[in-house]
């Protein structure tokens, strides 16, 4: 006999007892100042702004929004800590702040899962098992790097930059703050950051941890603002290197306003990864890997899988197992455990998705939703397959940034080569056959800065990424990582 707690639900799957993570373990501010030369300081122009938990529609806190008198504030420290403190430090010192950090976010790791997903709308699970932990880890592995960059780079002197400004994403906001912050700091730099401004409080909370392990005033400064508070950070003179993860538009925005300056930059940008099926693949982990790939994360990652390119001969059989497997997923509150797909981050990036929606049936696509019942209140979207695409549909070449999965097919190794190939970005990549050659030949022709085979969403700290053409300029992670926050003299 069905019972509420474990009832055979209307698609076919389960319903579960609602798992809520608890918030009575995290604490978040009624207001949020900025981050600057080691202490919370209030905005020179004492504007701030909400942020809200998409899920709810309801405000978590106030934010400061820097002015340029706060950026020029927030750079000024950076450089005084640099010249006078973190430049000068023994490398191994530096290094142990870094492992200093690293340990304390592994403390306060449910803290700041639970706060991740509030402020960013993601599943808890995603917060918890990946975010989290891999954040740490990029920490942890640039802690080891400090004192061992002649290592690195043999036979040349590796020194840093000075001052670095990073602008990231609300995507990943610790993930990403980690991503940037602690190969800066192993390097000798010190930091001005701007996380985004629909995700300022895992930041803010970093901010707190960075206090608590003694870091020297100003190495690290966090700011928060929209975009004007990036263009800032770009165009102030005493930075010495740009770091951005972001859109396409906006990186080449920063591109040019970085041309003939002395500044250094890597930019991280848009993606429109092709997961590709062959006959030989183990289907089920094959589907299993795009489903991971595109809709566990919402389609809210610059490498997410969001084409699929299946082999003709198997792609009724993948489509219909994907079918099968998209009416299991549940949307709901992030902060349920039993949740497959959280919220959409802004009422804003909703709207995209649901303008791309529209594009895709007037290009006359064939659409496919779940039955998910989505809550009432909140930014939320059913995952969606779009299948009968040309190589020409917008659904194909654009990024959405979505729970939403464009499908072709194809019949031969280079006709498959050649549709994963002709897009605009060239990020990421995914491959599902059960011969190693296959993977090998696609690895070599498919023009994206990161591939899976059999597997995909994979992330290592000591593993780079980055992409070709529209996906950016340059690496994150890994020695590659290092080389970045720079200058390698003979």
């Amino acid at each position: 006999m069905a019972t509420p707690e474990n009832k055979l639900a209307f698609d076919g799957g389960w319903e579960y007892a609602p798992a809520p993570e608890s918030t009575d373990h995290i604490s978040i501010k009624k207001r949020y100042e900025l981050f600057i030369d080691g202490e919370f300081v209030k905005p020179e122009s004492g504007k701030y702004f909400e942020t809200i938990n998409p899920a709810t529609e309801e405000r978590l806190s106030r934010v400061a929004e820097a002015s340029a008198a706060d950026v020029d504030k927030a750079v000024k420290a950076a450089r005084t800590a640099y010249a006078k403190v973190w430049s000068k430090m023994k490398p191994a010192e530096r290094g142990k702040y870094i492992y200093r950090i690293a340990r304390i976010m592994q403390e306060r790791a449910r803290e700041f899962a639970t706060i991740e997903s509030l402020d960013g709308g993601k599943p808890i699970r995603e917060s918890r098992d990946i975010d989290i932990p891999l954040a740490a880890a990029h920490f942890f592995y640039y802690a080891g790097w400090a004192d061992k960059l002649e290592y690195a780079f043999p036979g040349r002197r590796p020194k840093p930059l000075g001052v670095a400004g990073q602008i990231i994403p609300w995507n990943f906001p610790l993930l990403m703050a980690a991503w940037k912050i602690a190969p800066a700091l192993a390097c000798g730099n010190t930091v001005v950051i701007k996380p985004a401004e629909t995700t300022p409080l895992t930041a803010m909370k970093l901010a707190e941890v960075i206090a608590d392990a003694g870091l020297p005033p100003g190495v690290v400064n966090i700011v928060t603002g929209a975009g004007k508070t990036g263009a800032d950070i770009v165009q102030h003179p005493g930075i010495d290197k740009i770091a951005f993860t972001g859109s396409t538009e906006v990186g080449r925005i920063i591109q040019k306003a970085l041309a003939g300056t002395r500044k250094s930059y890597t930019l991280e940008l848009g993606g429109k990864a092709a997961n590709i099926i062959f006959a030989d693949a183990a289907l089920d982990q094959a589907v299993e890997g795009i489903v991971n790939g595109i809709f566990f994360n919402q389609g809210h990652v610059c490498c997410a899988g969001s084409r699929l390119l299946v082999q003709e001969s198997v792609a009724d059989e993948v489509i219909r197992r994907l079918k099968d497997r998209m009416a299991t997923l549940r949307v709901g509150n992030p902060l349920d455990k039993n949740t497959d797909i959280g919220a959409i981050n802004s009422r804003q990036q909703l709207e995209t998705i649901q303008k791309y929606l529209k594009i895709g049936k007037e290009e006359g696509a064939e659409v496919y939703q779940s039955a998910a019942r989505l809550p009432k209140k909140g930014f939320f979207c059913k995952p969606t397959l779009f299948t009968g695409v040309s190589q020409s549909n917008r659904v194909v070449q654009e990024e959405i940034f979505g729970p939403v999965l464009a499908v072709q097919t194809f019949r031969t190794f280079n006709e498959a080569i050649a549709k994963a190939n002709n897009t605009p970005y060239g990020l990421s990549g995914g491959v599902w056959t059960d011969k190693g050659a296959k993977i090998f030949k696609m690895t070599q022709d498919i023009r994206a800065g990161v591939i899976w085979a059999n597997t995909f969403n994979k992330f290592d700290p000591t593993s780079p990424f980055g992409g070709y053409k529209e996906s950016g300029v340059g690496r994150e992670g890994g020695l590659h990582g290092l080389d970045a926050y720079l200058r390698l003299e003979a």
